[in-house]
């Protein structure tokens, strides 16, 4: 029996990825060029936009390079403390930091040099593993999924930035919710973080993703262009679909109940508790509209402009609204509408603020 192509599993890469080919070259040229114009790439989107899985594979094509190391931690730890040790587990490095007579014995790396004393500061030991590093012409690739704004993460960008500016090869690719970046980029002593180029998950190309369904499914041409468009270019939406397609081995009703209720327990339920009271009430308004157009959703909501335009913008911004057409608004995300609806139907009195 054939594997199923498709993945329902967060941030692992799928069999069938449609690559965002514009963003990974973007972000190769600019690391791997020699006067580097970037060293810092943060990617922001709703859950589920495949933020990680761009990482992912930006990082695994970085990892065939021999100039190349590629270092992930986890937000959740010690940043500083973790980069360290992560360098020092590969045997490799280590016999280099031994030979540049770098005493790490302090930090429980199990690195101590007896003829140099131990180093007491994690960012000057850093900074003396990546000059050694750099005169073995290697360069560093740090990433970071599902950034927040922590003093762990402060403290770690602060000290990245100190890294950059000491010219030394380290380079960063962070992931994040757009309220997480934004906050970190808000902190005053990281401003540096505001020159970081953003790459915004936009949807997939609806075109690619019917070639896709077409040449892995059992269903027509036709058919493959209407599911294409049913997802909206939503990653998640687009894994979901191809997959329980692939398991009734047709595109049915049995197959969009089961995608609806997918996207509903592992997607829209976390976003929309991410969502303030306020989003919520406009996000319902938005969700009763028939045909998306503002000035008709302010009315509906009892909102004027000035009220209305903040949460507008915040949605966009979360990735969850569009606002490409002038003067209307529409979810990006597939099914979301009833979803909306139902869930602040729910928990409140549709016109009680």
């Amino acid at each position: 029996m054939k594997t199923n192509p498709y993945s329902l599993l967060f941030g692992r890469e799928p069999s069938q990825l449609i690559s965002r080919t514009a963003q990974i070259t973007s972000v190769l040229q600019s690391f791997q060029n020699d006067e580097s114009p970037q060293q810092v790439y943060l990617i922001t989107g709703v859950r589920g936009s495949g933020k990680t899985v761009l990482m992912t594979e930006i990082t695994r094509r970085l990892k065939k390079e021999p100039d190349w190391i590629t270092i992930e931690l986890n937000p959740e730890k010690d940043l500083l403390q973790m980069f360290g040790a992560a360098l020092c587990s590969q045997t490799r490095w280590a016999r280099l930091f031994q030979e540049a007579e770098i005493n790490l014995s302090l930090f429980g790396f199990g690195l101590s040099v007896k003829s140099a004393p131990p180093i007491a500061d994690i960012e000057i030991a850093l900074g003396r593993m990546l000059e050694t590093l750099k005169k073995h012409q290697k360069k560093v690739l740090i990433t970071i999924d599902e950034a927040v704004n922590t003093k762990d993460m402060r403290t770690f960008i602060s000290a990245f930035q100190i890294m950059i500016r000491n010219d030394l090869p380290v380079f960063l690719l962070m992931t994040g919710l757009y309220e997480n970046i934004s906050d970190l980029q808000n902190e005053k002593s990281l401003t540096f973080l505001y020159r970081a180029p953003k790459i915004e998950m936009k949807p997939l190309s609806l075109r690619t993703i019917a070639e896709n369904y077409r040449r892995n499914l059992p269903v027509t041409e036709e058919e493959a262009s209407a599911m294409a468009k049913m997802t909206r270019g939503y990653a998640f939406a687009f894994q979901a679909l191809g997959f329980f397609t692939y398991e009734k081995g047709e595109w049915n009703e049995d197959v969009l109940r089961e995608v609806q209720e997918y996207l509903e327990e592992y997607a829209y339920e976390k976003i929309w508790m991410e969502l303030s009271q306020k989003d919520r009430y406009v996000s319902y308004g938005i969700a009763c509209s028939e045909d998306g157009r503002i000035s008709g959703i302010r009315s509906f909501l009892n909102m004027d402009t000035n009220q209305f335009n903040p949460y507008r913008m915040r949605l966009i911004r979360k990735g969850i609204v569009s606002g490409e057409k002038y003067g209307y608004l529409k979810f990006t995300l597939p099914l979301f509408e009833q979803y909306a609806a139902d869930t602040y139907e729910a928990e409140h009195d549709p016109f009680e603020l």
